[in-house]
Formats: structure tokens, sequence, C-alpha cells
């Protein structure tokens, strides 16, 4: 994680966006890649900037809504993924 500093709020928002747009990244990815919070991130590209760049806000919008859709797919995968790793060290532990 590495903190940016950003002199304005607008400067700030279209980085974020530019970040996410370009490496398909989430609100979390995003926030610990700027060393800010995912309510920060979230505020940013769906408040702020849609006040400053609207055309790239839509654009981060349409990502937002794709991610959205897929979370619950990605949270079923981290917790499959979680109790295969449970197992295989219950099993090399045992005798």
């Amino acid at each position: 994680m590495r903190k940016i500093n950003f002199g304005r709020a607008e400067e700030r928002c279209e980085q974020i966006a530019l970040y996410m747009l370009e490496n398909n990244a989430t609100v979390r990815k995003a926030a610990s890649m700027f060393g800010i919070s995912k309510s920060t991130v979230h505020k940013d590209v769906t408040g702020t900037l849609k006040k400053y760049n609207y055309r790239l806000y839509l654009e981060v919008k349409e990502l937002l809504d794709v991610n959205k859709s897929e979370r619950h797919v990605r949270g079923g995968e981290a917790t499959r993924k979680k109790y295969s790793e449970i197992k295989m060290k219950t099993k090399q532990t045992l005798p």
C-alpha cells in the first residue's frame, strides 16, 4: 500500500478512476493501492467525479456495476479457497 498525496480533490478522483479503468480494479483494490479507505474511493468516483468529469464518471459507473454484479461469485470463490486450504492443512496434520 502506498499513500499518494493529491493536491485537489478533482485530481484525486480522476487518478483513482483512471487506475480503476486501466486495471479493471475494484473499489477495495483501488483503496489499498492509494492508501485511502473504501468509503473515500467510492465517494470520490461516484459523487465528486460526477461533478467534475461526467464522461469519466459514466465509464467508472459501468465498471462498478459489473463489479457489483460479480461480487457474489468472488465471495463464493474466496470461501471455497479458504475451506479447501483448511482441509489440506487438516489432512497434513493427521497421522
